[in-house]
């Protein structure tokens, strides 16, 4: 890092900051308020027995309660059993609905510790024309995370990558029930539109739904840097290979029980040592 000679205490109060912003060096305090912000991959549809899409907010992988998913909420319950646990991700949720969200969170007061997982939305829209622009994303993503570091300050911040669209296609690209589930539901059509075919424009435009994704996490880990107290995964959640286990067998699209309880372990993984 390099320092300025002239006008010293204020590019060391710079660097100070700096070395902080996006950074997670110091074991922040074990949490007593959480909150999960996101759409419904943490309000954990599809991960109930029956229902389809219905939403299974105990299973979340951040704040829910079943012992089996091991969420955040669980593993600090351990160590504070005092930790309460607030959820305001909402179902169909994009960035442009970050800020409500932060402002949710915020009300609940004393929040100290915050989960971000947000982009399937803004991705897995009704056409690729629809998909949210890059700079639209990184400009809400930033805007919320600075509103939400100003509102509390004391919070830590993890923010979570987007999965791997191609990932999924290809899990379920095999499946005549996933194949139907996604067709008769409109499901994701920007990546998920003629899932069977191989053509080349098919082929060039998942790959072009992906690199959206790569943007979008990019976009997330700037964001985060730019704030004391914010922890990216590191793109823990794109690089992980999940199995046909972790999909929802009830609508082929989000994550099963089991794929909760990966998310829980590959974000806790890369999140902080409490």
């Amino acid at each position: 890092m390099r320092f300025r000679r002239t006008a010293v205490c204020a590019a060391t109060a710079t660097a100070l900051v700096a070395a902080t912003a996006g950074t997670a060096h110091a074991t922040p305090p074990i949490p007593t308020r959480m909150a999960a912000l996101g759409d419904s991959l943490t309000r954990a549809a599809g991960s109930c027995t029956v229902g389809g899409g219905t939403l299974c907010a105990r299973n979340s992988w951040s704040t829910g309660a079943n012992p089996a998913v091991g969420s955040h909420y669980s593993r600090i319950r351990e160590l504070n059993p005092e930790v309460l646990p607030y959820n305001e991700a909402r179902a169909g949720a994009t960035s442009a609905d970050l800020g409500q969200q932060v402002r949710a969170a915020v009300a609940e007061g004393g929040i100290d510790y915050v989960t971000v997982m947000i982009g399937e939305g803004d991705a897995c829209a009704a056409s690729e024309a629809r998909m949210t622009s890059v700079g639209s994303f990184r400009n809400r993503i930033r805007a919320a995370l600075r509103t939400l570091h100003s509102a509390a300050p004391q919070a830590s911040v993890f923010v979570a990558s987007v999965p791997d669209p191609v990932q999924l296609w290809q899990l379920g690209k095999d499946d005549p029930a996933a194949v139907k589930a996604w067709k008769d539901g409109g499901v994701c059509q920007a990546l998920l539109a003629d899932p069977t075919s191989l053509s080349a424009g098919a082929t060039e435009r998942r790959e072009r739904v992906r690199e959206r994704v790569m943007d979008y996490n990019a976009a997330l880990d700037r964001a985060c840097r730019e704030i004391a107290g914010c922890r990216y995964d590191g793109d823990a959640v794109f690089d992980h290979r999940f199995s046909a286990a972790d999909i929802s067998s009830a609508d082929h699209f989000h994550p099963s029980l089991a794929g909760q309880r990966t998310l829980a372990e590959v974000t806790y993984e890369a999140g902080f040592d409490w």
